[in-house]
């Protein structure tokens, strides 16, 4: 048993990278704002009272009731408020410092968010009147739109960096487009909480922390430092066996990033470790796919002891032990379904 805080005060750390891209269908509203950017235009919806939405809204946020009349509205309106970023962030279209305003275009009556082409902060006014700048090759993605420059200019182009994005069924003019590719990538600075730290730390000896409840003892992994139930701090770490069972698992035909050495198809599964009274995700392997089941006991299998690090992801994957299963009537949460009853 240990206490949060009782190892190394120095501080873990990760720079982290969430991202997914993927392939939306856009619906009739969106669709139709993208097959306006594609042709030059920017169209909004109108709700019953007669308001224009700009970027088109779906649904009236007061009533509830569906938008279906679309309206297209001027390439030209006004600043409301703006930013100057400096420098561009990571991914940004823009490569050099930048204008990032709210713009109300002639006839909407909601701004859009975009970028404001000019050369420096000096450029920007609330109220100024800006138009908006077009892509040469367009495919129906919000990209097709540079940004905005000052009423009457010549736009600062340059702004625009990298490649148009890519559209779905929009090859062809004249066709609405009805699919876009949107990647979504977030970068941020992760430091884990104390009860983390001891944690992440702990698997570099090959050993599994659970954090105990001070209301009803019951055991969380990874530990919190709080029981979410009860919102209280739990201070009590123990440490948990490296084996347990399958309380459920799904079978995926895509590759997971950054794990080659396990091919696809792969499992993943809810780990409920012995001991502890919730699960947590992990691979499963070593085994067909199709002798994979709810209850089947696991153990871990551990990179080798010149790879450990503060990581969970010493543990490469669980594999069956051949011990007997677990009763598929007792596998899973049913110790924490217990506790946290009103009952228990």
């Amino acid at each position: 048993m240990v206490t949060v805080g009782s190892v190394d005060p120095t501080p873990l750390r990760a720079d982290l990278v969430i991202e997914y891209p993927f392939t939306r269908t856009t619906g009739p509203v969106v669709g139709a704002f993208m097959t306006g950017l594609r042709d030059g235009r920017i169209v909004g919806s109108r709700r019953a009272d007669g308001r224009v939405f700009v970027p088109p809204a779906e649904v009236d946020p007061e009533t509830g009731d569906a938008i279906v009349d679309m309206v297209e509205v001027s390439s030209a309106g006004v600043v409301e408020t703006w930013t100057w970023v400096d420098p561009p962030r990571p991914g940004s279209p823009w490569e050099v410092p930048h204008g990032l305003a709210l713009i109300r275009m002639d006839g909407a009556d909601t701004p859009m968010l975009h970028g404001v082409l000019v050369d420096s902060v000096s450029d920007m006014a609330t109220g100024m009147r800006v138009e908006a700048v077009w892509r040469d090759e367009r495919v129906g993605h919000i990209t097709d739109l540079v940004g905005f420059a000052p009423e009457g200019t010549d736009a600062n182009v340059e702004l625009a960096a990298g490649e148009a994005a890519s559209a779905v069924g929009a090859a062809v003019a004249g066709e609405p487009v009805r699919s876009i590719r949107t990647p979504i990538r977030l970068e941020y600075d992760f430091i884990p909480s104390a009860a983390a730290q001891e944690y992440l730390r702990a698997y570099a000896d090959k050993r599994i922390l659970g954090n105990r409840s001070p209301v009803d003892g019951a055991v969380f992994v990874p530990p919190r430092g709080v029981d979410p139930r009860h919102g209280v701090e739990a201070t009590e770490m123990v440490d948990l066996a490296d084996t347990g069972h399958i309380g459920n698992f799904c079978v995926t035909h895509l590759p997971i990033p950054g794990r080659s050495d396990l091919p696809t198809p792969y499992v993943s599964a809810w780990i409920h470790l012995d001991g502890a009274d919730i699960g947590f995700l992990g691979l499963v392997s070593g085994c067909d796919l199709d002798d994979v089941r709810i209850g089947m006991r696991v153990r871990a299998v551990w990179k080798p002891d010149d790879e450990l690090r503060a990581t969970a992801e010493n543990v490469r994957y669980w594999e069956p032990t051949g011990e007997p299963d677990v009763p598929v009537e007792q596998a899973g949460n049913q110790a924490w379904s217990a506790k946290g009853s009103p009952d228990a």
